[in-house]
């Protein structure tokens, strides 16, 4: 047995130096309520081994509340707003359901561009506009971009982005709008942006094209946005909230919300384990309904005659192979023709490319159109030295962006980015719109409404803008070397000697980068199951 075991010395220098940072940051006192429960908190999500309940637990305790003790919060969809909000209502003491009818991350969320925005786009508007909003927007996407990598340091990073520019007067007007971007971050910012030649911008993406069509490659600038694994984050997310307390339950299908005797407020909903297939019913004060595109069918629960809020848009993203892009390095398509963005970016050994901004339906699994893959191979086409072709396209998806819309609007570039809180129906809280960047703020503005909405007492006020999820306390970049030096993957022989053999650097930074401190356990399930099962559980 003793040749299975991985060796503790590294797992235990790991887990004593997790709650070391999270107690080290304990700044709790008798009167500071918030304080204390951020402590809490921090200390329960950097205990090692650090785990939701099995699912049928997490199932009674939806199940086993009554009208006469219902729970104080019951959120309706696993995206990363939905378990924002239940690790946000369950951080303030609150008891906190949630439910999602496919799995946790299965839909808009883990369908994104795997950025993390700092408002630059935004600045542009605010400067020409003359407009405060929009320089308000900035600063909120600055602070959130900041809490989010900090929140998990594991799954998010710098990432520089570099914009092309074929005349001078790009340079100079591209070279100066990052200046003043850089000032306006001031300490949120991640790095100072910079110009690069002609030279050094191929030399740091080597398949920009210097000439086509008619141009000439005048150099490149550079900027750091955020970075991240969009789906992981998601689970890291609705994992914390089950640690600290919520119940968690996916595949469990929401069929029709509760109204009280008199029908003039929700009180719970009943709700259908489609694994199962048997239903039941969870009882709450207020329900908060972050279905994502699908929280007007939440809504007509309520209220047949509800007027539709969405205004569902694609976005679609392609895979391409590797050498598009290098490792480190993102590339902007700053004008497509029509109008938007495009963005070309490394991910996990290969390169994302997107995205798209058109109506379109909503649908559990929407697919994406040929014409919209082949308007972002078009679009970055032009920018490259090498030949772009269909056939090199490994994968696509399409995301449906849940805008908040505004009635007259002709099209969805002009309808709100920003997310819309409001309550239609007593005791029913709908969050719709904003973006992955903002979740969390979303959540908090969506739980301070559940909390006028029921009148509930929470114990104390948002704590996650300081809260890491499971995964991050005692997280470095070099932790990897922990599982590449400890675990022992197979047994190699050299002139009759068995010497135990190391795990391959490229899968122990991938199981520090996906799971952050909790990789060891992942390593040690491997090697109980077979000493060369760690490829399987990647």
């Amino acid at each position: 047995m003793a040749a299975w075991r991985l060796r503790r010395a590294g797992a235990a220098l790991a887990a004593s130096s997790a709650v070391a940072v999270a107690l080290a940051a304990s700044s709790a006192s008798a009167s500071d309520p918030s304080a204390a429960a951020l402590d809490a908190a921090r200390q329960r999500v950097a205990q090692p081994g650090a785990a939701p309940p099995p699912r049928d637990a997490q199932r009674a305790a939806l199940a086993g509340s009554t009208p006469a003790e219902p729970l104080d919060v019951l959120v309706v969809g696993g995206g990363a707003t939905g378990c924002g909000a239940a690790l946000d209502a369950a951080t303030r003491g609150l008891r906190v359901g949630l439910v999602e009818r496919e799995d946790f991350s299965s839909g808009t969320s883990s369908r994104s561009t795997k950025l993390i925005h700092g408002g630059v786009r935004y600045l542009e508007k605010a400067v020409f506009n003359l407009d405060y909003g929009q320089l308000k927007l900035v600063f909120h996407a600055l602070k959130e971009r900041k809490q989010v990598i900090e929140n998990a340091p594991h799954l998010c990073h710098a990432l520089p982005c570099m914009t092309p520019c074929f005349n001078w007067f790009e340079v100079v007007y591209y070279w100066f709008g990052l200046k003043f971007y850089d000032l306006v971050a001031g300490r949120r910012l991640l790095h100072l942006s910079r110009y690069y030649s002609v030279d050094e911008s191929v030399e740091l993406f080597p398949t920009l094209a210097k000439n086509g069509h008619d141009r000439s490659l005048r150099g490149t600038v550079v900027y750091y946005d955020g970075q991240m694994n969009d789906s992981r984050l998601n689970v890291g997310l609705v994992c914390t909230a089950a640690v600290v307390g919520a119940a968690v339950l996916n595949y469990a299908e929401v069929v029709s919300l509760i109204k009280d005797e008199s029908g003039e407020r929700i009180i719970g909903a009943r709700i259908r384990d489609t694994l199962s297939g048997k239903e039941f019913e969870t009882f709450a004060k207020v329900v908060i309904n972050a279905a994502g595109p699908f929280c007007d069918s939440v809504r007509k629960m309520a209220n047949n005659d509800v007027v539709p809020m969405i205004c569902p848009s694609s976005g679609v993203h392609i895979v391409l192979p590797d050498y598009y892009s290098p490792e480190g390095m993102g590339l902007i398509v700053p004008k497509t023709k029509d109008g938007r963005v495009v963005f070309m970016l490394p991910w996990l050994g290969r390169t994302v490319a997107g995205t798209t901004d058109s109506s379109t339906a909503i649908t559990m699994l929407p697919e994406p159109h040929e014409d919209e893959i082949q308007f972002i191979l078009d679009a970055i086409s032009d920018y490259l030295n090498v030949q772009v072709r269909r056939s090199d396209v490994l994968s696509a998806w399409s995301g449906i962006r849940p805008l908040a819309m505004d009635p007259s609007a002709k099209n969805t570039e002009s309808i709100s980015r920003d997310h819309v809180v409001f309550e239609d129906y007593p005791g029913l809280i709908t969050i719709t719109g904003g973006k992955w960047t903002t979740y969390r703020s979303m959540a908090e503005d969506a739980v301070n409404a559940a909390v006028r909405s029921g009148n509930l007492k929470p114990a104390n006020s948002c704590v996650t803008d300081n809260l890491q999820i499971v995964g991050g306390y005692g997280w470095d970049p070099a932790s990897f070397t922990v599982l590449a030096q400890n675990y022992k993957r197979m047994k190699k022989t050299y002139g009759g000697k068995v010497i135990p053999g190391a795990m391959d650097s490229a899968v122990s930074k991938h199981l520090s980068h996906a799971y952050g401190t909790l990789a060891e356990q992942v390593a040690s399930i491997a090697q109980v199951c077979s000493p060369d099962s760690i490829a399987i559980i990647m």
